[in-house]
């Protein structure tokens, strides 16, 4: 082969590369680095069984699938939400996958925001198990309000609810994994801990306060290379947490009637938090188009973004004023791209 040649085929591999790159972008549903990990990494099948897993925010949405999944996998699972009604429904639902019996799932219940009851709560998962493999740390609430409307009680609520309560339990089950020098710890955070949007002010401030912690604490755990830490920030998920969100009082609840069809399948996105957790991925974006386009914008542009977000942050506002759905340009994004 002449060098002309070499040289000719170089020139045509640095075209067609980035051409492959961009279309496998504009397909994408996560980011690429996690998409590899589903195309040439370690399978959750392999890698998470005999497990002892403890799910917060079990009772639905994100939890109760992940809950559902990691059964097929033949975890031990620990079951933690405020609702124990609904945390018995997901177990049975668990259950009904055969692949566990009654004594490998474990309903707990536990209010996030009540952190004098978190050892006592980590104490009864080791006394049940003997050990905590990985802590998913899911639980929270969003918002849907406009900042001059909101009393302050519901920032409170907020912080010590997604941010407060979660390094709580997190410094509950840390001394553990650090005795046995392994444990992963799984955050589910936001694609707004990333990008924020209107009417989720207080969220937003409560997902970046938990990506700044977390990121904290894996430097600080640099010792320890057997605990792993895995960020997950998925986009608008099918899921109830929309439908319990705060609003501009913390006893007000939202209407009900929100349009959630045009959202990631939970099923989907829980798969591409298990590929993360097998593959010990530190952050991992999950998202279809636009809201994917916008973190990576967020991330390598923020000036423009920033523009950007305001120029959308008005339909979103205006939306909300007319008692329609918030999300609806990036519905409308979604199905252009569709």
């Amino acid at each position: 082969m002449s060098w002309e040649l070499l040289l000719w085929l170089l020139a045509l591999c640095a075209l067609i590369l980035p051409l492959v790159q961009l279309l496998r972008f504009l397909r994408a549903d996560a980011d690429l680095t996690l998409l590899w990990a589903e195309w040439q990494g370690r399978r959750p099948e392999w890698e998470l069984t005999d497990m002892v897993v403890w799910v917060t925010g079990a009772s639905s949405g994100i939890g109760e699938e992940l809950a559902f999944q990691l059964s097929k996998l033949g975890v031990s699972l620990v079951l933690s939400a405020r609702r124990a009604q609904e945390l018995e429904r997901v177990k049975r639902r668990c259950l009904e996958n055969g692949n566990l019996k009654e004594k490998d799932i474990l309903v707990l219940p536990l209010d996030l925001t009540d952190t004098s009851s978190h050892e006592a709560a980590t104490k009864a998962v080791l006394q049940e198990f003997g050990k905590i493999d990985i802590l998913v740390n899911n639980g929270g609430r969003t918002q849907r309000s406009l900042v001059l409307e909101t009393n302050l009680d519901v920032f409170k609520e907020l912080i010590n609810l997604n941010y407060i309560g979660t390094v709580s339990l997190t410094k509950c089950v840390l001394p553990h994994m650090i005795e046995r020098k392994q444990g992963k710890i799984v955050t589910v955070n936001s694609i707004a801990g990333i990008a924020s949007v209107s009417l989720s002010s207080g969220y937003c401030a409560s997902k970046h306060a938990l990506r700044g912690f977390f990121n904290a604490l894996h430097s600080e755990l640099g010792q320890y290379p057997g605990i792993t830490f895995c960020n997950v920030y998925p986009g608008p998920v099918q899921s109830d947490i929309v439908k319990n969100a705060f609003t501009e009082e913390v006893t007000k609840s939202m209407r009900n009637n929100i349009d959630q069809s045009y959202k990631m399948p939970t099923s989907r996105c829980v798969r591409l938090m298990l590929i993360s957790m097998a593959n010990d991925l530190k952050e991992v974006w999950i998202s279809d188009h636009p809201v994917l386009l916008g973190a990576y914008i967020w991330q390598y542009m923020p000036t423009w973004a920033a523009w950007l977000n305001c120029k959308l942050g008005k339909e979103r506002i205006q939306n909300f004023k007319n008692n329609l759905d918030p999300d609806l340009p990036y519905k409308f994004l979604k199905a252009k791209k569709d």
